[in-house]
């Protein structure tokens, strides 16, 4: 099992994913991030190359897909909260979108 982010894991590593468009989750110890993208198919495409690599990690996002936008919200359910897995599928699918 995969442990919790500490205090200073969380101020070391979700500052940059703040910085680029995830944010808290409130009443959660959780990520989310809404990904525009230009239609269907690429939003589609998006999810597919993400999914790939989720089972890879073996660490599977929370995600809605309507037309061209797709939601994901991420958190650990085994740890109860965010762990390092979040971390790194979020920096994944922020260079795949």
């Amino acid at each position: 099992m995969t442990g919790k982010l500490t205090e200073d894991e969380r101020k070391l590593e979700l500052s940059p994913l703040f910085a680029q468009g995830w944010a808290a989750v409130e009443g959660r110890d959780a990520i989310a991030k809404t990904y525009e993208f230009g239609d269907f198919v690429s939003a589609f495409g998006f999810m597919t190359r993400a999914a790939l690599w989720a089972e890879k990690m073996n660490h599977h996002p929370e995600w809605t897909n309507v037309y061209k936008t797709v939601e994901v919200t991420l958190s650990t359910h085994d740890a109860d909260g965010l762990t390092m897995k979040d971390v790194d599928l979020a920096r994944k699918m922020d260079t795949l979108a």
